[in-house]
C-alpha cells in the first residue's frame, strides 16, 4: 500500500503534475513527437492507446499502487513518468514508465525530472532505495539511468514481454540512501545553468 498523496514537483523549468484525464490530448501529441509509441521496447503505446494507458495509470493510483505524473516543460506537456512498486514499510519505490517527446531529448528535462523525483523520494519520503527497470533493448534508457549514478544490480532474464510478444530481459538499477548526497550534488551541478 503506497498511501502517497498526489504532489506537484517543480524546478529547473520542469513541473511534474499529478496525471489526470485533462492531460490525454497533450500526451497524444507528446507520444507522436518522434513516434515513441512505435518503439517495441518501451511501455508506452502509440497515440491511439494513450487514453487507455492513462486510465490504467489512474486506476493504479486509485489502488494506492502508483503515483503518475505528466511532465510539463516550456508550458507544454512533454511526457509522463511515475513512482511504482511503492512500499512505505522500507520505504522503497521505483521510478519508471517514463517517456519524453523526442523534441526534448538531449535537453535538461530528463535530468530535472529525475532530480525532482529522487529528491522527493529521498528527502521527503526518507526512501532507503529507489530503483529502475528497463529492457535489454533500450540502450538509451540504460545510458540515462547510468548517467544518474544508479548501480546496475543485475538482469532478470526472460522477465517480461515486449509489445510484439518477444521476451524481455529486464536490467535493474538502484540508488540507495547513502549514495543520494553524492548523486544529488552531481545532478545539481549538471543543472547549475538551468534556472531553478
Amino acid at each position: 500500500m503506497s498511501d502517497i498523496a498526489p504532489v506537484t514537483l517543480q524546478g529547473w523549468g520542469v513541473t511534474l503534475e499529478p496525471l489526470s484525464r485533462d492531460h490525454i490530448a497533450a500526451l497524444k501529441d507528446a507520444v507522436e513527437d518522434g513516434d515513441i509509441g512505435a518503439l517495441n521496447y518501451v511501455a508506452v503505446p502509440g497515440r491511439d492507446g494513450i487514453e487507455a494507458w492513462v486510465e490504467k495509470a489512474l486506476a493504479m493510483h486509485d489502488a494506492d499502487r502508483e503515483l503518475p505524473f505528466a511532465i510539463v516543460a516550456d508550458g507544454r506537456v512533454v511526457g509522463s513518468t511515475r513512482f511504482y512498486d511503492i512500499d512505505l514499510a522500507v520505504p522503497t519505490l521505483a521510478i519508471g514508465y517514463t517517456f519524453h517527446a523526442t523534441s526534448v531529448w538531449r535537453t535538461h528535462v530528463n535530468t530535472a525530472n529525475k532530480r525532482l523525483m529522487l529528491g522527493y523520494a529521498f528527502d521527503m519520503l526518507d526512501a532507503q532505495s529507489v530503483y529502475f527497470h528497463t529492457s535489454h533493448l533500450n540502450l538509451r534508457s540504460q545510458a540515462a539511468i547510468e548517467r544518474l549514478g544508479a548501480h546496475r544490480d543485475g538482469i532478470l532474464r526472460a522477465h517480461k514481454r515486449h509489445k510484439d510478444g518477444s521476451l524481455r530481459d529486464t536490467h535493474t538499477y538502484s540508488i540507495i540512501a547513502s549514495e543520494w548526497p553524492d548523486i544529488r550534488a552531481r545532478l545539481d551541478a549538471r543543472l547549475a545553468n538551468v534556472p531553478r
